[in-house]
């Protein structure tokens, strides 16, 4: 008999080390012809920081992402950007590409400003053109500010660091800031249960997450999309076997993960609650995808067997010894 079962999992998540400095910083060269130079210590392990941090700097300047060449963790010649990890590089380090970004603007501001005639902190650039935000008919273009200002032995070059505010916890009370903010989110899962094989098939995954601002939503959905795959894994599939300090299965022919044909329909919904702290709004959705995943899909096979299970992963064996058990319960339940 196959049933099926619904379950839900939340999840919040720390962004950030715990409690301790993780700063990161960045380097910006503007070029004659607008092109962009940044060099930051992100590393960039698949998860797309190059690109949301070109897009970042890409903003401020009025440039198109393109034009934004990035060299990343690159130990020989970019700064500290600290670790992948904890879901920190477009917070963190996409707020040392902001505040690089701002400052290598100032000189184009200053010249623009006076041409203008209004103040600076009324400009802003877009586009290629730097304009007042009350009146974008009336522009000067990017490139003829660089120009000046390389007239004038001005060079357009920022640097820029941040280092989200957090407390160490009090040994005493337990209170702190160890984090500067937190990610959201909410996943729903619908199983099919095989009761006589034990085997489990997820149908469908709806995942909704608070990124703050999604910077490039795409790369948001495929994030949430990996997570899903890796948080289905740890739910059904994924057992480390390990005998006397020895790893019996190191071998994906018996560590069993995800391909394509386990994986179900996978709905992303992003929600956008600005973090005021973050480049644009922007917080991180690296790690939290995965965190509710498991805990939606073992929910939804209780509500569809009526027992509950607290071991992963979930296999068929523990699932049918779980049905053995309740059966037998209620077999003695009945002889009373």
């Amino acid at each position: 008999m196959k049933k099926r079962g619904w379950g839900l999992g939340c999840m919040w998540y720390g962004i950030g080390n715990t409690g301790l400095a993780n700063p990161s910083g960045a380097f910006i060269d503007l070029l004659n012809d607008g092109t962009v130079i940044l060099l930051t210590g992100c590393a960039d392990i698949g998860q797309g920081s190059s690109t949301v941090l070109a897009q970042i700097a890409a903003e401020v300047l009025g440039v198109e992402p393109g034009k934004v060449r990035v060299i990343a963790g690159d130990t020989g010649v970019t700064p500290e950007g600290g670790a992948t990890s904890a879901s920190r590089q477009t917070y963190i380090s996409g707020m040392a590409v902001k505040a690089a970004a701002q400052q290598a603007q100032q000189p184009l501001l200053r010249k623009a400003a006076q041409l203008l005639g209004v103040p600076k902190e009324e400009l802003v650039c877009r586009d290629y053109k730097i304009f007042p935000f009350f009146d974008p008919q009336r522009s000067v273009p990017l490139q003829e500010m660089i120009r000046q200002c390389r007239r004038a032995g001005e060079m357009t070059l920022g640097h820029g660091w941040f280092n989200p505010f957090t407390t160490g916890l009090d040994e005493e009370t337990g209170r702190g800031s160890p984090y500067a903010t937190y990610a959201y989110a909410t996943q729903w899962a619908e199983v099919e249960v095989d009761t006589e094989t034990g085997e489990v098939t997820v149908l469908r995954l709806i995942a909704a997450h608070d990124v703050g601002k999604a910077i490039n939503p795409m790369a948001v959905e495929g994030q949430i999309e990996g997570g899903c795959a890796m948080g289905l894994g740890y739910a059904l599939m994924e057992e480390l076997i390990v005998e006397d300090g020895v790893i019996l299965n190191a071998g994906f022919a018996h560590y069993l993960i995800p391909t394509m044909e386990d994986l179900p329909e996978i709905r992303a919904i992003i929600v956008e609650e600005a973090e005021e702290t973050g480049p644009f709004g922007a917080k991180g959705v690296g790690e939290p995808p995965l965190i509710p995943t498991a805990p939606a899909i073992i929910n939804a096979v209780s509500n569809a067997l009526g027992v509950r299970f607290f071991s992963l992963p979930l296999t068929p064996e523990k699932i049918l010894a779980a049905l053995a058990k309740k059966e037998g319960q209620q077999g003695r339940r009945e002889a009373t």
